[in-house]
């Protein structure tokens, strides 16, 4: 099973590690194209901090964020499930899974980057700013820009089993499954479902939809359960207490969508 997350916005300080060694991350055949990103990054954010803020969406309070780009080449590294925080990873809570589900967690889960294009968990990587949305003058849309080299890496990194996505949207642009790889892969949608004057009413929720797929993710980890494609894994889900609507794909190349439906949020 390979689990495709978004990562977040909001990031931990870079560790007290060695510097970034660009040819220790997973997937090194986007070397070429990480290497292209992180130069032209830097350099934007060495040369013109203005220039660098409005580039990459960052308010006047968040100056820091331009000085940790500056330092990516030199700053300590962590694992990239450690630099990742917000709703979903905290849900995740990576650190408190015990060494089993660690290690699955190790093998299956990869992190898509405006910057590296994809990680594992246990990648090193330092803390940055650089969301798939941003769109750098040299290179463009950062979202087309990854398309070519994940399209040649991706059909390898899902190998033949199942592909859990549950990045957002500006994520998806990087890389869309096709052919096979598509018909083993699965998106998940969160809908909240209340009763309102006896009709149930069903809405898509945004930030508890992070934590929802963060607990997701943890029980499927803890359990070791191992899913060889989506009807299997409506079936887990299913045994771990989800309330889940499968929709099969109507023709052959296409993923299985799939809605995770609660009842309360949190």
């Amino acid at each position: 099973m390979l689990v495709l997350l978004p990562p977040s916005e909001g990031k931990a300080a870079s560790g007290r590690g060695a510097p970034l060694k660009p040819e220790s991350l997973s997937l090194p055949g986007l070397a070429e194209a990480r290497a292209a990103v992180l130069d032209e990054l830097v350099e934007l954010c060495v040369a013109d901090e203005e220039k660098a803020r409005e580039v990459l969406g960052i308010g006047e309070g968040l100056r820091g964020e331009i000085a940790k780009n500056v330092e990516l080449r030199t700053a300590g590294t962590r694992p990239a499930g450690e630099i990742y925080t917000g709703v979903l990873y905290d849900a995740l809570d990576l650190a408190s899974l015990d060494t089993a589900a660690r290690r699955r967690a190790g093998k299956s889960l990869l992190v898509f980057s405006g910057l590296w294009g994809a990680v594992r968990v246990g990648d090193r990587i330092p803390s940055y700013r650089c969301s798939m949305g941003v769109k750098l003058p040299g290179l463009g849309a950062l979202g087309a820009y990854w398309r070519a080299p994940m399209a040649e890496v991706m059909p390898e990194a899902a190998g033949d089993g199942l592909v859990l996505d549950l990045r957002s949207s500006a994520y998806t642009a990087a890389w869309k499954p096709k052919g096979a790889v598509a018909e083993r892969t699965a998106s998940v949608r969160v809908l909240h479902s209340q009763m309102v004057d006896g009709v149930e009413k069903r809405s898509v929720v945004s930030h508890f939809n992070k934590a929802t797929k963060g607990r997701m993710v943890r029980d499927l980890l803890q359990s070791g359960d191992r899913p060889k494609g989506p009807a299997e894994l409506v079936d887990a889900l299913r045994e771990l207490g989800y309330v889940v609507e499968a929709e099969a794909p109507g023709r052959a190349g296409r993923p299985w969508a799939l809605d995770v439906v609660v009842t309360e949020i949190h």
